[in-house]
């Protein structure tokens, strides 16, 4: 049996006290345990944190962005190692568990780039003899709590930029898919980052509380559901705190009677069912327009699905491996049935599945609904799961409509041909991710990520440089260098007098 430490002050310990079991989700074997610390082990990291981060501060961006390229090469050279381990927790195939540390490294590059984006504004001459300028400095300590579903992504998107801005970083990952985020804090100390400067804390609701409440620390950064997240930021900013929540989502996906319906067929099939359905930017709300689309577009998905093979997530051929865990199982087959005591057309059922020899594995089936209503909670709810629903619109208005009325507006998608209608559907659609014909629309690392209504809490996004501002703050210094004039005959101790101008100030120059 496998344990799992914190990594505080660069050294691994995991103490006594409370531990929770790590699964592996291919066969439901506990694999490793893992500490749920305390206060006490939140404040020996903090402690590190700040004896380290002024002199990471102090050390110029350009010998921090060397770290940031040191460490992508060192993720780079363990990736298929680390695709492993992630697929031994979380059970996503290997495949999307490199797609997810490559995700997370695209933000670490974006972050070899920190002289840049760090550079401030310049004003010369903006009153008499005065120039302004700013520039952006680290807040000091900041926190991440990320979700167990992009345990390399998510992590990395947050600890990234704020490393690079010269903080110091706390992470807290998931309980259940700890092992990837330790590495990488590892992979960090061996990069070159001073120890204290990104160090690891496990715990559940008692560790996250501690790090929402404590005043060593400036910032915090959360993914998970949005009632945890509005939670998070409620009780993070009236600590004192930064905080960005990001929260649950219910992703639509516009078919217009146009679309070329065997694209938006394949592109389904992996934005709903890819990662077991275990993503927030999963497409499982697919609307077609008009009710022959519908038709047309069932008729499709129903061999498509059948063709989708689900297997441990070592089988290079699966296209999908089990969820996360037994009781993530039961709750995604408890919303299957919600849909169908709703009265919403259950055409394919994932319940029940079993895989030869894994019969203790915690793997789920592909399910597709038709003639989903609006009302039902199945729909309005986030089922997060490898579910398709279908919700039909009977024109583009209402299409516009369905996710724009919906409680989670992170991101959308529309299927079509007319470049009219996709400019009028991404102006006007209330969500903060918009993809045509691309149906996870997650921004590329320079951009940002982030949703609207219940799917983010805080006003400033993840990663790109909105992330950099969330990051740091704002000085902005207003100078003057007075000359004045000798007068004839100097002063009377034989040095030079001085006749100053009265200071302006510069609105009123």
């Amino acid at each position: 049996m496998r344990n799992i430490d914190h990594l505080i002050a660069g050294t691994a310990g995991i103490g006594g006290g409370r531990t929770a079991d790590v699964f592996d989700p291919n066969d439901g074997s506990v694999q490793a345990r893992v500490p749920l610390g305390t206060a006490a082990d939140l404040n020996r990291a903090v402690a590190a944190a700040h004896a380290a981060q002024p002199g990471w501060a102090g050390t110029n961006p350009q010998r921090r962005a060397r770290v940031m390229f040191r460490f992508k090469e060192l993720v780079e050279r363990e990736m298929d190692a680390l695709a492993h381990l992630l697929s031994s927790e979380h059970g996503k195939v290997i495949a999307d568990s490199k797609g997810d540390i490559q995700r997370g490294l695209e933000v670490i590059e974006f972050c070899c780039g920190i002289p840049h984006v760090l550079k401030g504004e310049y004003t010369q001459g903006a009153g008499p003899g005065i120039d302004v300028y700013s520039m952006r400095q680290p807040l000091g300590l900041g926190a991440g709590i990320t979700p167990f579903n992009f345990p390399g992504m998510i992590p990395m998107w947050m600890f990234g930029p704020a490393i690079a801005c010269g903080n110091a970083f706390i992470l807290k990952p998931s309980e259940r898919d700890p092992s990837v985020p330790v590495r990488l804090a590892e992979l960090m100390l061996e990069a070159g980052a001073p120890e204290g400067i990104l160090q690891v804390v496990h715990g559940d609701k008692e560790m996250v509380d501690a790090i929402l409440d404590h005043p060593g620390i400036a910032a915090v950064s959360f993914v998970g559901s949005s009632d945890i997240a509005h939670y998070v930021y409620r009780r993070g900013v009236d600590a004192g705190k930064r905080v960005q929540a990001m929260g649950g989502a219910k992703n639509h996906g516009i078919v217009m009677p146009d679309a070329d319906l065997d694209q938006v067929v394949a592109d389904l099939s992996g934005a709903a069912f890819g990662s077991a359905g275990e993503r927030c930017m999963a497409l499982p709300v697919v609307v077609p327009v008009g009710d022959k689309t519908a038709d047309r577009l069932r008729e499709k998905l129903i061999p498509a699905i059948a063709a989708l093979r689900v297997g441990v997530s070592t089988d290079a051929d699966a296209h999908y491996g089990p969820v996360v865990n037994a009781a993530h199982k039961a709750r995604v087959e408890d919303w299957i049935q919600t849909g169908v005591d709703e009265g919403a057309e259950l055409v394919v059922d994932g319940r029940g599945f079993s895989l030869q020899g894994h019969e203790q594995g915690f793997f789920i089936g592909p399910s597709l609904f038709d003639h989903v209503t609006t009302a039902m909670k199945s729909y309005r709810e986030e089922i997060f799961g490898p579910v398709l629903q279908i919700v039909r619109a009977p024109d583009f208005e209402t299409a516009v409509r369905l996710p724009s009325e919906h409680q989670y507006g992170n991101g959308v998608a529309i299927f079509t041909r007319n470049g009219h209608a996709a400019r009028e559907f991404a102006a006007r659609v209330n969500v903060g991710m918009v993809g045509i014909n691309v149906p996870i629309p997650v921004p590329v690392a320079y951009h940002s990520f982030g949703g609207w209504k219940r799917s983010a809490f805080g006003d400033i996004n993840q990663h790109g440089t909105e992330g950099v501002r969330f990051w740091t703050r704002t000085k902005t210094v207003t100078q003057r260098w007075p000359d004045g004039s000798v007068l004839p005959g100097g002063s009377e101790d034989g040095g030079p007098s001085r006749v100053q101008d009265a200071f302006v100030i510069p609105t009123m120059g």
